[in-house]
């Protein structure tokens, strides 16, 4: 489980390692561009919880990660969240179903 500190902050927000590394890449070049953005995601616990954060160039961010190697990233899943982070509404983050969304995106890529 890695853990993404946001501003000055010091409790992080738990996020699972792949997951993490999707939003370090859509978080950093839609920052590089001076874009800023909403994140909204509802958590995976039995507990239902929705969380928001803007997220604008001037707000530090610091990923840490469980694992030391990074994993593979699905570009088709990676183009979605890219997208929705472009709408009004921001990127909207499920965490108990975004790992179906991404196998949907591998699934289409294997069978193309």
């Amino acid at each position: 489980m890695g853990k993404l500190f946001y501003g000055s902050d010091p409790q992080p927000i738990d996020i699972e390692d792949r997951l993490l590394q999707y939003l370090q890449v859509v978080l950093s070049t839609k920052l590089r561009r001076s874009e800023s953005f909403t994140i909204t995601w509802t958590g995976a616990t039995a507990q239902q919880h929705r969380t928001t954060l803007w997220i604008q160039p001037s707000i530090s961010l610091r990923f840490l990660y469980d694992s030391a190697e990074s994993t593979r990233l699905s570009g088709g899943y990676l183009r979605q969240l890219a997208d929705q982070a472009a709408m009004s509404s921001g990127l909207m983050l499920n965490a108990r179903t975004w790992q179906q969304q991404e196998d949907a995106h591998r699934a289409q890529l294997a069978a193309a």
